[in-house]
């Protein structure tokens, strides 16, 4: 097999790619059944409909402490004119769940009987037949259905199934799944040390990733030993898989049009490529083929890619499979907290984070790379922009699959504008304090904080803008852009802002005035970020021109992003928080301490949730987590400063 590029001369959308799928593997034919002892059978699939053996209950039981009698013997008892029974011999003492003594057939609960001695009681009003008795058969009748083929096995069935004399049940065999890690990059985490990873290294993780993701659904996968880039080999174990007992084989890497991308001449090698290429991102490069009736996919290397591919197009076969439908998923109507672009011709899954604020759900986008892991776990819920639109514009509604409960979207608290790593510790203090709550905190600059809380885009702002003019924080800007809005500004923190440079401070630098050697490259943040306002501030105190910076036009969002890049050799330094550099074991020049404030609506803050929130700022534990991670002040920490 040669290395020569691929091209995607199948490329489909997704609903033909479906299509195709759906007419190319027909799972008419059920899976194999075997036998699974009812306690253990929850999350199986019946390959057979189940009938009871037995009914319940079996014999006429009593459903309330009292006396059972023969219902004909009370008629014509009332207030006026009592009646008495005989203990013994019309009346029995009876249990919830005793057996109804013959010649009964309905019970007198007991505070409704007056005992005149041990031998007789009195009533004051009749029962009718059966009243307060469970017959044979109420809740089940021996011979009737309980559950249809196909259906799934839950904890309330395995009391049912039990009951029903059914202790063994035929299951359907759990699909079997080969998934097969291919590439000469990849890093064995399981034998090697961490510390031996080397550059150009991946860690191979995308296997117990769709591994878990096939159990979820009722299947079970092998993972089979990694495969460097050799074509041959990995052929010989697709070939020989085939003829094994997996219903489906999953080739990890090499679907796309690189030159050491085998899985596509793999595929036409055995058999047939149906599909190189879907138009979606991220999942673009995956390629599914037909190898002697079986389903071959090269999935793609990106973990997102690989996620996206597996729930739209590998997850419906195996659904099939079990005779099951794909649960519908919740579609809300959210608006953007911004402009989103987007390809034409291409079906994008963008995903974002959510929360209610008033009466409006955001949407605040994550970032959109396939290689993106954190921007599937952090996600709320996925907006599915079409093929043939460029992007969603301003003010413009979208509809979101959710990802979780709208009602816990319901409970967060959308946090907008400048990073800092104390709002790490926030989110998780408040978890562990108040389990319903999250905090989604956006890293946009302190400036794009302020103006998500001028369009009511958030919940709280975090900021630290400097007035070079007097030297305070975030005053004055409150007053220029949110002149019509009520707001109070709570001090999260003081914190040391400074220059991260490299361990040892390799280059020597002393200070800002540095940063103009041409000998030193620089990483900077976005415009609008206070510690970008702060940069500028300086740089014209001492009277350094940026364009004589290397570097000034490169921009992260992060205090860690640009810690980062300090540590990574990318760049030899960085403005940011000495919290980031001590996390990287890092040095820090310092250069200021500032004050960074929660900025908070007066709409939002007599809420319940931001009131919880603010008894966590306010916490010893919260405070304590704080000062570790060093270069913080908690003096002023919760107060209410404007």
């Amino acid at each position: 097999m040669s290395k020569t590029r691929n091209v995607y001369l199948k490329m489909k959308t997704l609903q033909e790619a479906r299509k195709i799928v759906d007419a190319q593997f027909s799972v008419d034919e059920t899976l194999v059944a075997e036998e699974a002892r009812v306690p253990h059978a929850v999350g199986r699939v019946l390959a057979e409909p189940i009938y009871a053996k037995t009914s319940a209950p079996h014999f006429n039981a009593a459903a309330m402490d009292g006396l059972a009698v023969k219902a004909q013997n009370t008629f014509g008892a009332s207030e006026a004119v009592t009646k008495e029974l005989a203990i013994g011999q019309e009346a029995f003492y009876v249990n919830t769940g005793h057996v109804m003594p013959p010649e009964t057939d309905a019970v007198i609960m007991i505070e409704h009987v007056n005992v005149i001695d041990d031998d007789r009681i009195e009533i004051d009003k009749p029962v009718f037949p059966w009243q307060n008795v469970r017959k044979v058969g109420e809740d089940i009748v021996a011979t009737e259905l309980l559950f249809p083929q196909n259906h799934m096995i839950t904890p309330y069935c395995v009391g049912a199934l039990l009951t029903g004399g059914m202790f063994k049940v035929p299951v359907k065999k759990k699909p079997k799944i080969l998934i097969i890690p291919t590439g000469s990059e990849l890093f064995d985490w399981r034998s090697q040390s961490l510390d031996s990873v080397k550059p150009g290294q991946v860690l191979e993780t995308n296997s117990f990733m769709l591994g878990s993701l096939v159990e979820k659904i009722g299947g079970t996968y092998t993972r089979h030993e990694m495969l460097a880039d050799d074509p041959e080999i990995i052929k010989q174990v697709v070939d020989e898989a085939v003829n094994q007992d997996y219903q489906m084989i999953l080739v990890l890497g090499g679907s796309s049009a690189g030159s050491e991308d085998y899985a596509k001449g793999v595929i036409l090698d055995l058999g047939t490529v149906l599909v190189h290429g879907v138009t979606i991102m991220p999942g673009k490069p995956v390629v599914i083929g037909n190898v002697r009736g079986k389903p071959v996919f090269g999935m793609p290397g990106y973990p997102v890619s690989a996620i996206i591919a597996f729930e739209q197009l590998v997850r419906p076969i195996l659904k099939r499979m079990l005779g099951q439908p794909d649960p519908p998923v919740q579609i809300i109507d959210v608006e953007p907290t911004r402009k989103i672009a987007s390809k034409l011709g291409v079906e994008e899954f963008l995903r974002v984070k959510l929360g209610q604020v008033g009466n409006r759900v955001v949407a605040t986008p994550l970032p959109r790379g396939a290689g993106c892991i954190t921007s599937i776990t952090e996600a709320d819920g996925i907006i599915r922009i079409p093929n043939h639109i460029e992007g969603i514009k301003d003010n413009e509604t979208a509809a979101a699959e959710l990802l979780r409960p709208l009602s816990s979207v319901r409970q967060t608290i959308v946090v907008v504008g400048s990073h800092d790593n104390t709002l790490d510790v926030l989110a998780d203090r408040i978890k562990v304090k108040h389990s319903h709550l999250s905090i989604s905190s956006s890293h946009v600059g302190s400036m794009g904080g302020l103006m998500a809380v001028k369009r009511g885009a958030c919940h709280l702002a975090g900021s630290h803008l400097l007035d070079t003019e007097d030297g305070s924080y975030n005053v004055s800007y409150i007053a220029k852009y949110l002149p019509e809005i009520e707001v109070k500004l709570v001090n999260l923190v003081y914190r040391d802002q400074g220059l991260i440079v490299g361990r040892g401070n390799p280059k020597g630098i002393r200070g800002i005035e540095d940063l103009a050697r041409k000998d030193i490259s620089f990483i900077n943040r976005q415009p609008g970020s206070g510690t970008r306002i702060l940069l500028d501030y300086r740089l014209n105190q001492i009277g350094i021109n940026s364009e004589d910076m290397i570097g000034y036009q490169h921009e992260e969002f992060t205090h860690m992003a640009v810690a980062v890049a300090v540590l990574s050799g990318t760049v030899d330094a960085g403005l940011g928080i000495y919290a980031a550099a001590k996390a990287l074991d890092l040095d820090f020049i310092p250069v200021v301490t500032e004050q960074y404030d929660l900025i908070i609506p007066l709409a939002h803050f007599e809420s319940e949730n931001i009131q919880l929130m603010l008894e966590t700022i306010n916490s010893p534990e919260f405070k304590r987590r704080v000062e570790e991670l060093g270069g913080y002040s908690t003096e002023k920490t919760g107060e209410i400063i404007f």
